[in-house]
């Protein structure tokens, strides 16, 4: 049976919930307006996020971790926590004299370093095993063979680093660089206030 076009489904459904905005596209962004690098392994730790979720759900087990409201509840508040602290962080730095970086997600950061938040903030979003989980019960067959979960777990990584990479780059050019070193307080505290918010909303989300 040819299963290139639940591939192409899933690729396509992947590709626009990487566009949608969210706390994965705010953790590269803001990484990636301090140091290319830093946006790129932000990228990379999200991307990572993703393909584990995508494993977890292909052997059935997103299904599982979405029902199990206490393991859920525990994913989301450790999600909102997250958020709330990284954009907590950032509104403090705020009061820094103009000279000084911003928060954790402003401030350069080294490659693991960003890496690790990426990978937190993929991890820590509870929606990630029921996207993934009602996506591949939708659309991929009961009994597709081994090679169609394999590339499916491919697929979804290379959607997700594709897209990510290039918000990474795009975000670490030197016209963003400098348009974001004349309004860095305002744009870190909009990036702030959004992370608030998407924490809050995590939090009390049912």
């Amino acid at each position: 049976m040819n299963h290139l076009a639940q591939l192409a489904a899933i690729a396509g459904v992947m590709l626009l919930a990487c566009v949608s905005p969210g706390p994965d596209l705010l953790a590269v962004t803001s990484h990636a307006f301090s140091r290319r690098r830093a946006g790129l392994c932000a990228a990379a730790g999200i991307s990572t996020s993703h393909a584990l979720w995508a494993t977890l759900a292909v052997f059935g087990l997103g299904l599982i971790l979405a029902k199990l409201a206490w393991l859920y509840m525990g994913i989301r508040i450790a999600g909102a926590a997250y958020l709330l602290y990284l954009g907590a962080k950032t509104l403090i730095g705020l009061r820094r004299p103009a000279g000084e970086t911003a928060v954790p997600a402003a401030r350069p950061a080294s490659g693991p370093q960003a890496y690790r938040r990426g990978l937190l903030v993929g991890l820590t979003n509870p929606k990630g095993a029921a996207f993934f989980g009602s996506l591949f019960v939708t659309v991929l067959p009961v009994h597709a063979p081994l090679w169609v979960h394999g590339a499916t777990i491919a697929t979804v990584a290379v959607v997700s680093i594709v897209w990510f990479t290039a918000m990474a780059l795009l975000f670490s050019t030197g016209r963003v660089q400098r348009g974001y070193s004349k309004l860095r307080r305002p744009v870190d505290a909009l990036m702030g206030t959004v992370l608030v918010a998407l924490g809050a909303k995590l939090a009390f989300d049912r």
